[in-house]
C-alpha cells in the first residue's frame, strides 16, 4: 500500500518551515491542505508559503483557483489524488500539509463525493417543499423513517435533513445504518499522520502577531486588489478570515482598529475549531512544541516516529 505523509495542526503552530525541513529529509513533496491557499492572488491574508520559503521543494495546489471561484472537498480530492499519483511516479513520498481538516479527511475517510448516491430531482422537491410549508414539515417526514436523525437533527439544518431524506430514499436505510455499513478506513494509503500543537496562549499570542505583520506587509491593499479584479463579499474565497473583516472597513462598516481586532478573534476561534475537528481521529500522532527545545528536534521526532509505525514499532489506531 502506498504511503501518505499528513502535517497538520491550527493556523500559525508554525506547519510550514517544519513541513519543509521534513520534505527535504523524507525526499517528499508538499500538497497545501489548506482552503484559502488554493486561491490565485490571495498570498498575505492566507500566510501563503513564498518561493524563497520553499526553498525548493515542490508545492502542490497553491495557486490553482481563481478568488471568483467556488472549490470543495471533492474538487479538492480530485486534484490531490492526482497529485499524489503524480508525486509517487517521482519515488517521492507525498505530503499533506495544512489545517483545513476536511479537505484532509477527503483523502483518509472513505467518503463517497459522487453523483452515484444523490438525487438531485428529490433534493429540489424538498427544498421547495421546504420553502413552501416550512422546515419543521420537511423535518417530520423523518419521523416515520428515521426516528434517530430526527432527534439528531434540528430542522433548521435543512441541508442534514434533505440528506437523511434522501438516504432512506435511495437505500432504505436510515443514516446510522448507511454509515455503519461503510468502511470509511478503507483507503488506498497508508498514513503518517501528525498534528502540530503548543500552549494554547502562546499560540494566540503567535496568531495576534501574524496578523499585525499580514497588515504590515499590506493586506489591504490585497484587498483592495482582488475588488478592483470584481471580488465581492458574496464569495466564497473573500468569506475567508482576513479579508471579509477588510472588505467590512473598506466598505465604510467599521474601523480599521475594530477590522484588526475581528481578525484576531476571528483567527483564534477558528484555532480552537481546528483542534476540535483534529481531536477526533484517533490515527493522530499530537506533537507538542513546547516540549522541544528546537524545530530540529521535532522534525527528528516526526522522523523517528514515521519509522517507528512503519516498523510496526508503534501502531495508530483506526
Amino acid at each position: 500500500m502506498k504511503e501518505l505523509f499528513i502535517l497538520a495542526g491550527p493556523t500559525a503552530v508554525g506547519k510550514t518551515d517544519i513541513s519543509i525541513s521534513l520534505a527535504q529529509k523524507l525526499d517528499g513533496e508538499i500538497i497545501s491542505a489548506d482552503s484559502m491557499q488554493i486561491y490565485k492572488y490571495m498570498d498575505i491574508g492566507s500566510a501563503k508559503v513564498s518561493d524563497i520559503e520553499m526553498k525548493g521543494i515542490k508545492h502542490h495546489l497553491i495557486d490553482v483557483v481563481e478568488p471568483w471561484d467556488n472549490f470543495s472537498a471533492a474538487e479538492f480530492k480530485d486534484h490531490a489524488e492526482k497529485a499524489i499519483e503524480e508525486i509517487y511516479l517521482k519515488n517521492k513520498l507525498p505530503m499533506l500539509v495544512g489545517g483545513t481538516g476536511l479537505y484532509i479527511n477527503s483523502l483518509i475517510y472513505n467518503y463517497n463525493f459522487t453523483e452515484a448516491d444523490k438525487d438531485k430531482d428529490y433534493r429540489i422537491y424538498l427544498e421547495n417543499l421546504a420553502t413552501e410549508k416550512g422546515k419543521e414539515y420537511v423535518h417530520n417526514l423523518l419521523k416515520e423513517i428515521d426516528i434517530e436523525s430526527y432527534n439528531k437533527i434540528h430542522y433548521n439544518n435543512l441541508k442534514r435533513v434533505i440528506r437523511a431524506l434522501e438516504v432512506y430514499k435511495l437505500t432504505g436505510k436510515t443514516m446510522s445504518e448507511y454509515s455503519s455499513e461503510q468502511d470509511i478506513y478503507n483507503i488506498p494509503y497508508n498514513i503518517y499522520y501528525f498534528v502540530l500543537n503548543m500552549d494554547r496562549a502562546k499560540l494566540y499570542e503567535r496568531i495576534d502577531k501574524r496578523v499585525d505583520i499580514m497588515i504590515q506587509n499590506g493586506l489591504i491593499e490585497e484587498v483592495k486588489k482582488l475588488q478592483s479584479m470584481g471580488c465581492d463579499e458574496n464569495m466564497q474565497s473573500m468569506k475567508g478570515i482576513g479579508y471579509k473583516e477588510i472588505l467590512y472597513y473598506l466598505g465604510g462598516k467599521i474601523s480599521l482598529d475594530e477590522a484588526i481586532y475581528l481578525i484576531k478573534k476571528g483567527s483564534r476561534n477558528y484555532a480552537k475549531r481546528q483542534l476540535t475537528w483534529f481531536r477526533k481521529d484517533n490515527r493522530i500522532i499530537w506533537i507538542d512544541k513546547d516540549e522541544f527545545s528546537s524545530e530540529e528536534d521535532i522534525v527528528k521526532t516526526i522522523i523517528r516516529k514515521t519509522e517507528d509505525i512503519k516498523k510496526g514499532y508503534l501502531t495508530v489506531e483506526n
